[in-house]
């Protein structure tokens, strides 16, 4: 049997005790309270405890990785989740929103040495904004908030072998 590289056969992985913030820009509002909604449930499913689960909202894209990095700085979390969108218009804006933001918060991880991941959907129409961002219950097609959730746990499994691998030198 072929392994499945995308990881949806995978079982969710199981991280009880994973301390989470999750940070969604105000705008669009709705569409990244949904992703966010989707992320704490898939979450929740791995084993964290709602009390762990941390929820901030800022006005843009753009203050993601500010609040992103401070989060991460102050040792309160384990994983930091970021959620926005970003639509294309009729200047180049929406370049420079995503260009930023997506550098800012890769620049906030690896500086922290912390997980934050990146929930930031650049959508050419609303439409498809919508399709990425609800749930199929909610009558989206993707559920990248979902997605993200799962990442969540995946990166810290994942950082979890790469210790394993410098303490002993093998990985499961």
């Amino acid at each position: 049997m072929a392994l499945d590289p995308t990881g949806k056969d995978r079982p969710r992985p199981q991280r009880p005790g994973l301390r989470v913030a999750a940070i969604a820009s105000r705008f669009h509002g709705d569409l990244t309270g949904a992703m966010l909604a989707s992320a704490r449930a898939e979450l929740l499913a791995g084993g964290i405890s709602a009390a762990d689960f941390h929820t901030l909202w800022v006005p843009g894209s753009c203050e993601l990785p500010l609040v992103a990095k401070r989060v991460a700085r102050s040792g309160a979390v384990d994983v930091v989740l970021c959620f926005g969108l970003v639509l294309k218009g009729e200047t180049r804006h929406d370049i420079v929103v995503a260009d930023a933001t997506a550098s800012g918060i890769m620049r906030a991880s690896l500086d922290t040495d912390t997980p934050i991941l990146f929930g930031v959907l650049t959508c050419e129409t609303l439409t498809q904004a919508r399709d990425r961002a609800l749930s199929v219950d909610d009558g989206g097609k993707e559920d990248k908030g979902r997605e993200v959730g799962r990442a969540a746990l995946e990166m810290m499994e994942a950082l979890d072998a790469v210790g394993r691998l410098s303490e002993t030198g093998t990985t499961p």
